[in-house]
């Protein structure tokens, strides 16, 4: 979507962790550590790869396989900024009426076709409104 839609889309990713999965919370505090570094994606992509597996050991294990400085890692996994960031993620998402993951807004408007061209209809949609 973004290669078809350079100038009029941009991808917002919010951290929504769910109270039912314990590991949730950390991994999104993991995850922004790691982007801290510029290795969020990366990292996000190792969560979902061994998202059966989480555990804190884990999260240092995909931190050191990726490259990470650990001594920033851990200190940013910590630091009480990461953590409002994941909770206000999490207030925002359940004032739109999030209630599981992932859940795909386009304007506000909740996705549920997600395919392609579920997506670009959307986004069409939301273009043709803006006269675009």
């Amino acid at each position: 979507m973004l290669e078809k839609n350079p100038e009029s889309v941009k991808i917002a990713f919010k951290n929504f962790p769910l109270r039912s999965h314990k590991q949730a919370k950390p991994a999104a505090l993991a995850a922004i550590a790691a982007q801290k570094q510029g290795k969020f994606w990366e990292y996000h992509d190792q969560l979902f790869q061994n998202m059966k597996s989480l555990t804190p050991q884990k999260f240092l294990e995909i931190a050191t396989n990726l490259g990470l400085d650990m001594e920033k890692f851990m200190k940013d996994m910590a630091d009480p900024e990461v953590a409002k960031r994941v909770d206000l993620d999490t207030r925002q998402g359940a004032a739109v009426g999030v209630k599981g993951t992932p859940a795909l807004y386009i304007n506000g408007r909740k996705l549920k076709d997600r395919s392609v061209n579920g997506f670009q209809k959307i986004i069409d949609e939301e273009l043709a409104k803006k006269g675009k």
